[in-house]
């Protein structure tokens, strides 16, 4: 019986972004299964201490610039360090990922977050706008009218608020979130360890 994974993330996070595929290829190989969890990142931040970016102090956010140009050259993952719609709300986003996994599966799921944090981060897309959410989903051979509107049913934001409520209980505090058999890795530059750990 194949292990799970969770994987707590916000589509508008570049750390997320930066180590998607890699994270997704690692647990095909490994024979896991992901259980993705699209989460409200702010209301992570607010139970953990976390600052919006806005609000970090102006050295931390040089030094993300700089770690994030680092990160983009060194696994040849295209990143705009300053695209034009961010910052932007995650919300639609996240709720169209959650809509696709519960009508096609983690598979389309997780394909559609890539597409949605490429278009971001990488070809200057606006992830808040309905229009360009639905043409990412297009992409994606989903239908992205349907998706929409899926997206904006009960159902849909009451998993929203249980990812982001079993976030907080697992004490996440940042994006991208792995969890293995329970233990926590934070970070796409922790992905070597995610990946001992499911050697084991």
């Amino acid at each position: 019986m194949s292990k799970v994974c969770l994987y707590y993330f916000a589509p508008h996070s570049p750390w997320a972004y930066l180590g998607h595929e890699r994270f997704v290829a690692l647990a095909k190989a490994k024979g896991a299964q992901v259980d993705i969890r699209p989460c409200d990142l702010g209301r992570v931040f607010g139970a953990s201490g976390g600052l919006p970016l806005a609000k970090r102090a102006p050295q931390r956010q040089a030094y993300r610039l700089t770690e994030l140009a680092r990160w983009s050259a060194f696994l040849g993952v295209p990143l705009n360090l300053q695209p034009r719609f961010f910052p932007v709300s995650p919300d639609a986003a996240a709720k169209l990922i959650i809509a696709a996994r519960l009508a096609h599966g983690v598979e389309a799921a997780l394909n559609l977050s890539q597409a949605v944090m490429r278009g971001l981060w990488a070809e200057e897309r606006n992830i808040g706008d309905d229009d360009t959410l639905a043409q990412l989903a297009n992409g994606c051979e989903l239908d992205g009218k349907a998706l929409l509107a899926a997206s904006r049913t009960a159902g849909v934001q009451a998993e929203y608020d249980r990812n982001t409520d079993d976030a907080n209980a697992a004490s996440v505090f940042g994006s991208p979130w792995y969890i293995y058999e329970g233990e926590s890795f934070w970070g796409q530059d922790r992905l070597d360890f995610l990946e001992r750990a499911m050697s084991r």
